[in-house]
């Protein structure tokens, strides 16, 4: 995976061997996994293995989380990406999905944002994709925030795997299209 991705403050790539530490200093934070099961990564080689099993994604399915750094400082501040899910979730199978995740100090500045308007235009532009889904806890408001200001559409919440109430969030091509 060799391609960048950028955007006015943010250069979006794969996620690399060497991005290790950073992304261990943003995953062992427990403020960081409240709305992800409060299961922060406690070692780095956990986190070592995160990256390889991101790595078989982006071998397996051409797309994965990328890591977001931040171009004014050079440092990475999280990820983001389009997932391909193989495994059924709420009804639904063979689905890309938004996701992102950045460490506490770029909150609030809105670098989620920024990084899911780049992942929707690579999305419905370069793969052409016509849906893609989004899903957050339903008590993380500042995640629902984000995408309905890119354009998502709530649809439902259901219950996930750990039994915890979930949102499901929908963007279709024909939709985006009437909003550019």
């Amino acid at each position: 995976m060799t391609k960048i991705i950028e955007t006015e403050r943010l250069i979006l790539r794969a996620i690399v061997a060497t991005d290790a530490t950073d992304l261990f200093a943003m995953d062992r934070l427990p403020e960081v996994h409240k709305y992800l099961g409060n299961q922060p990564k406690l070692t780095l080689a956990a986190i070592e293995a995160e990256i390889k099993h991101i790595q078989r994604q982006y071998s397996e399915n051409g797309i994965g989380r990328w890591a977001v750094i931040e171009k004014k400082s050079q440092q990475l501040i999280g990820w983001s990406g389009l997932k391909f899910y193989t495994q059924p979730m709420n009804q639904h199978c063979n689905f890309y999905e938004l996701g992102y995740r950045f460490h506490p100090q770029a909150w609030g500045k809105g670098f989620a944002t920024e990084s899911a308007r780049a992942w929707l235009a690579y999305g419905f532009d370069q793969m052409q994709l016509t849906e893609i889904f989004a899903i957050t806890d339903a008590r993380h408001e500042a995640s629902q925030k984000v995408l309905t200001k890119v354009g998502f559409q709530y649809v439902e919440t259901f219950m996930d795997e750990e039994d915890d109430p979930t949102t499901w969030y929908q963007i279709k091509l024909a939709d985006r299209k009437k909003t550019d």
